[in-house]
């Protein structure tokens, strides 16, 4: 379910307040992060959207440089929606696709500028990943940038579905959210396929079993 549109003057409480997190935040350098906030920290009232579970300290720092904020929960919402309606004669899930959008990422004519989409693609179900891609370059600007973060394997701890909490330096936060199964790995070439219509991308050094990418609209 989408969460408020944050006013860009609004104070927030102190993240370990926020009910749905597990264990410590873990420091991790980003390069994709590194670019983004340098955009961030130049320019002024951009409209960014941030997926996942509520993060104060995202609210915080972003309405703190000037921008707007809208949060949305999309793996949370696909897994406890009741989208999935049946099977089809192959036995294969049917997903209510358009429902699904309509809930969680129903915009209200809003445009972002900026979308901090992390490594939520590697566990939606697999019906939803290519619209909600669709539904997020529909309500990108033109120069408008996605960070996303891709998991290279399926197995191992860091596979674990997490929450990203932003710094003010070129660290990310990772902290142990709602689990979730992972659901896909992703290559370069799949990537670059699913993102087809955005022209720019920009791919950072795999690190950790993690590929990020900055996709421009």
């Amino acid at each position: 379910m989408l969460s408020r549109w944050f006013d860009k003057k609004q104070e927030s409480g102190p993240a370990a307040s926020v009910p749905g997190f597990t264990g410590p935040k873990v420091p991790r350098h980003s390069g994709g992060w590194a670019a983004l906030r340098k955009r961030l920290e130049e320019e002024s009232s951009l409209h960014a959207i941030d997926i996942g579970y509520t993060s104060p300290a995202n609210i915080h720092y972003l309405t703190g440089l000037g921008h707007s904020i809208f949060m949305a929960d999309v793996v949370h919402d696909a897994y406890t929606g009741n989208w999935q309606t049946g099977t089809d004669e192959d036995g294969n899930p049917v997903w209510d696709v358009e429902g699904f959008l309509s809930q969680s990422l129903a915009f209200s004519g809003r445009m972002f500028d900026v979308v901090l989409l992390w490594a939520t693609l590697d566990y939606l179900p697999e019906p939803l990943v290519a619209p909600v891609v669709q539904r997020l370059f529909e309500a990108t600007n033109p120069g408008g940038q996605v960070l996303a973060f891709f998991h290279t394997r399926t197995h191992g701890e860091e596979t674990a579905h997490c929450r990203f909490h932003l710094t003010a330096g070129d660290d990310v936060e990772i902290q142990l959210a709602e689990q979730f199964p992972i659901q896909r790995a992703f290559t370069n070439r799949s990537i670059e396929r699913l993102f087809a219509a955005w022209p720019g991308y920009h791919q950072f050094l795999a690190k950790d079993g993690v590929s990020e990418v900055i996709i421009t609209r």
